[in-house]
């Protein structure tokens, strides 16, 4: 929905079981009219539509597509943004680090994003632009020395590369405005600010300089000008938080780079605090965030150094001595606390501060996925807790 003529607000559908298009559609109609109806009854909804390769794949068979667009039409829903990041199946098996593969230096993944691209470009409405989020090119601990992740850059730039210039062709034959936008992430190769500045200095803008002018015939600055435009990030505020950077300063950063926000997906992670009274019942809570299904990394800072563990159950087994840790667990955003433990809402706060001084972004995305593997104490009926986030977001927004 529209907040305020500013921003484009949703839910990512990737909470919803999608493994093919059927069981995607269906949990589309059992879920999104609902929730339609309770958080935008005098406007049309905007959806954050999650599809899996196959989903895709047989959204363009026969008359899907033709059915799809007719049935949000009469609903008085539409996309505007899409998450790409996910390839396979994102429920009822494990996941863990599977969620990067295919990776970036994967021709899969290209194809797999360029047909995501072409059906937004049917589903956008006309003048709202279009984003699809997508991975941070790869999982590094997949990539065993230095000369291994560097190649791994260059070919992931490349391939991003190939969908940028699929963009800029889209906007001159159809005249939407779509952008793919990199999704840094605890133990991705892109993790921080830092690494994506680097990423378009040394990978992107290097390469796609000379990309744009052997398609185009581009100058320097136009082609740069261009990169910018169609690959952007995806300021996912609960991996931000991981890497213990404040929303002002990154955004800033990214300004001063001239590096767009394409979307900002509204999600806190679990802040765990130690005080050496109460560290037991701490340990206590947090094991039961302990599932098997998702990557659950933890960080860490000290003195200037964010360190990454990769997975939760690695710090219970050691339960070292710390002051602070965060966890990567998308719990609900409307709670600031759980029993002994805390969550990062106080940089969503920062984050829907800093939007109402400065426009940077107008999609707006809440990206709760984890309700089916929450401890039992903060399960609720899904459709309700779907509400009461939009709701919460909304308050804050207005």
């Amino acid at each position: 929905m529209l907040i305020s003529n500013l921003y484009y607000l949703t839910y990512c559908t990737n909470i919803h079981p999608g493994e093919n298009w059927n069981v995607t559609f269906a949990s589309l109609k059992t879920n999104l009219p609902t929730i339609k109806q309770r958080v935008s009854h005098n406007q049309d909804f905007g959806i954050g539509l999650r599809l899996s390769n196959k989903a895709s794949e047989e959204l363009g068979l026969e008359e899907n597509l033709t059915e799809f667009k007719n049935w949000l039409a009469e609903h008085k829903l539409y996309v505007f943004t899409m998450n790409g990041f996910p390839y396979g199946n994102f429920h009822g098996e494990v996941v863990k680090d599977n969620v990067h593969e295919p990776d970036w230096t994967t021709k899969d993944r290209v194809n797999y994003t360029s047909r995501l691209f072409n059906q937004l470009n049917l589903l956008v409405p006309k003048g709202v632009s279009g984003g699809i989020s997508t991975s941070p090119i790869s999982y590094k601990h997949w990539f065993k020395t230095p000369s291994e992740l560097t190649e791994a850059k260059r070919i992931g730039a490349e391939n991003m590369l190939s969908i940028a210039l699929q963009l800029f062709k889209n906007e001159e034959d159809h005249g939407n405005y779509l952008h793919l936008d990199i999704e840094p992430e605890p133990d991705g190769i892109l993790e921080n600010s830092s690494e994506v500045l680097d990423f378009f200095n040394e990978f992107l803008l290097p390469q796609g300089v000379v990309m744009f002018k052997n398609e185009f015939g581009f100058e320097k600055q136009k082609a740069i000008d261009f990169i910018k435009r169609y690959i952007t990030v995806c300021y996912d505020i609960c991996h931000f938080s991981l890497a213990y950077e404040e929303p002002s300063e990154t955004f800033q950063k990214f300004k001063k780079a001239g590096i767009l926000v394409g979307k900002i997906q509204v999600s806190a992670a679990l802040k765990i605090l130690f005080d050496n009274e109460n560290d037991d019942m701490v340990w206590d809570e947090l094991a039961k965030f302990n599932e098997p299904t998702y990557l659950h990394q933890v960080t860490e800072y000290n003195e200037g150094v964010v360190k990454t563990h990769s997975d939760l159950p690695i710090v219970l087994e050691n339960k070292k001595s710390v002051k602070e840790l965060r966890a990567h667990f998308h719990v609900p955003i409307f709670l600031e606390k759980f029993t002994s433990l805390y969550s990062t809402q106080d940089h969503i706060i920062k984050t829907i501060l800093y939007l109402k001084e400065n426009q940077i972004c107008n999609h707006l995305e809440i990206e709760t996925y984890t309700w089916e593997v929450l401890p039992k104490h903060l399960k609720k009926e899904l459709t309700e807790s779907i509400v009461r986030e939009i709701e919460w977001l909304k308050g804050k927004l207005t």
